[in-house]
C-alpha cells in the first residue's frame, strides 16, 4: 500500500460514526419550527423527507424515515447545516442570560436600592433613576404588605424596555 492510501483509508467504524452524526443532525432539524427550516439551504428532497417526518407516529416507520434522511444528509455538505442549527440554538441562550440578567438587577433593585440603581444607570444610560427608585420603594412596600407585586413585575418590564433599546 502506498502512503496516500493509508491517508485516505476511513475505518468502518468511523464511517459508522459519521453516519450516525449526519443521521442526528437530520433529526435535529425535524424539530425545528417551519420557519426556521426555511432559512436551510437544503434538497428539496430532503427538505421534504424531514417535514414527512414530522407526520411519522409509528416508531418503526419514524426510525426508517431518519435512516433515510440520514442517508439524504450524506449527499450534502452538512457543516454549514450544522453550523446554521448551532446558531439557532445558541439565540435561546442568548435570550434566556439575558432574562437572567434583568431579573438578577430587579431583584438588586428592590434589595439594595440606589447603589443597584446606580451600577444599572452605568449600563443603561437611558434609565430613569426617580422612576427607577420609585419602582424600587414600591416594591419593596408591596413585598411588606403582602400584595400583588405589581411593581415588581414593572421594574422586569422597564429594564427589559430600556434593554431592547
Amino acid at each position: 500500500m502506498h502512503e496516500s492510501d493509508d491517508e485516505d483509508f476511513i475505518s468502518k467504524t468511523q464511517r459508522k460514526t459519521e453516519c450516525d452524526a449526519l443521521q442526528k443532525l437530520g433529526e435535529d432539524l425535524t424539530t425545528l419550527k417551519d420557519s426556521e427550516l426555511d432559512t436551510f439551504d437544503l434538497p428539496d428532497e430532503l427538505y421534504i423527507a424531514i417535514k414527512d417526518a414530522r407526520k411519522i407516529r409509528q416508531h418503526g416507520a419514524l426510525k426508517r424515515h431518519r435512516q433515510y434522511i440520514g442517508r439524504l444528509m450524506r449527499g450534502i455538505d452538512a457543516e454549514p447545516v450544522a453550523q446554521q442549527l448551532q446558531k439557532i440554538r445558541h439565540k435561546d441562550d442568548v435570550h434566556t442570560a439575558l432574562f437572567k440578567r434583568l431579573e438578577n438587577w430587579r431583584d438588586q433593585i428592590i434589595e439594595e436600592g440606589d447603589k443597584a440603581i446606580n451600577e444599572i444607570i452605568k449600563e443603561l444610560p437611558n434609565a430613569d433613576r426617580q422612576y427607577l427608585r420609585q419602582l424600587s420603594r414600591n416594591a419593596q412596600k408591596e413585598q411588606k404588605q403582602k400584595k400583588p407585586p405589581v411593581a415588581f413585575r414593572q421594574i422586569f418590564k422597564y429594564l427589559r424596555d430600556l434593554s431592547e433599546n
